[in-house]
């Protein structure tokens, strides 16, 4: 398939500027997934704290089911394999829903639930935070997006993120903190553990390692725990803000630091960082060191 005959950020913008974010939003799903041959069309919504997500619209061909109440308030650790692209920028093309790498299993599960054979995925930006994807599902077969039609989808995706997010909330819009304050709960992430899956606050973690395949997460006030999946799967899941690298195989927690010895080892040229409740220092390796001091304020 060659260049798409038309414009769809030209159809997105007469959209946005005729009629209220949600209804024009619903009305470029359509529009654009029509165009791209999609089966179905969608966009789901993260909360303030990238913790969970919600869908918000979809638009599915007729025969095809539709699945937009299904994922309200759901942990983002469900699509963690995809949100670290996500949160890096990337639109995220697959070709083959059913041969989804091990990391990205829960995931797979509930595309396969979907009748999802390919899907298309492509992040919503605004002020440089991520907020939403939108994207295209194809149930009936196979098939792969040609590259004119998703950089034609990412300006759709601009735009919305202006349409959406830059201007107060109207028709029935509420920001993540508004969810979050009605739900009452302070928002979990859920750890992968061998036979079981448990929730525990953001907060709660004080840092971790990559144990190979899997990770070694601390916890507060407690021993250590793993978790079956990647340490890559919690550096794209863990807001920025809190979280920390200080070696390829190392994140922290930064709330729980409670000392950086700039003078460690026997050539005192080493590093470490001394962890709330963990007795041995952790290793701070010189790609990392410029960033903690900012983050410490020294």
């Amino acid at each position: 398939m060659g260049q798409p005959s038309y414009d769809w950020a030209y159809l997105a913008a007469t959209h946005l500027i005729g009629s209220p974010a949600n209804v024009a939003i619903s009305a470029i799903l359509e529009e654009t997934g029509r165009l791209a041959g999609a089966d179905r069309a969608w966009m789901f919504e993260y909360d303030d704290d990238l913790l969970r997500f919600r869908n918000t619209q979809e638009w599915a061909r007729e025969g095809v089911s539709s699945h937009v109440e299904d994922l309200q308030q759901t942990p983002v650790t469900m699509i963690g394999w995809l949100h670290q692209w996500l949160v890096a920028g990337k639109a995220v093309m697959i070709n083959d829903v059913a041969n989804l790498p091990r990391p990205a299993r829960v995931l797979q599960a509930e595309m396969l639930r979907q009748n999802d054979k390919s899907v298309l995925c492509v992040p919503v930006f605004h002020d440089g935070t991520l907020r939403a994807c939108i994207g295209f599902d194809a149930t009936r077969a196979k098939r792969r997006w040609p590259v004119p039609e998703i950089h034609q989808l990412a300006r759709c995706a601009k735009l919305i993120g202006i349409a959406r997010y830059g201007r107060a909330p109207t028709d029935g819009q509420r920001d993540g903190s508004t969810v979050s304050a009605l739900t009452g709960t302070e928002p979990l992430v859920h750890l992968h553990m061998p036979g079981r899956t448990r929730g525990v606050p953001l907060a709660a973690i004080v840092g971790l390692r990559s144990a190979k395949d899997y990770t070694q997460i601390w916890l507060r006030d407690e021993a250590a725990v793993l978790d079956l999946r990647p340490l890559s799967f919690w550096i794209g899941l863990l807001p920025k803000s809190n979280f920390l690298r200080i070696h390829r195989t190392t994140v922290i927690n930064i709330s729980h630091v409670t000392e950086l010895d700039r003078h460690a080892g026997p050539t005192r040229q080493g590093w470490v960082v001394r962890l709330r409740k963990l007795n041995t220092p952790w290793a701070v390796s010189r790609p990392y060191r410029q960033e903690l001091r900012s983050r410490l304020g020294i």
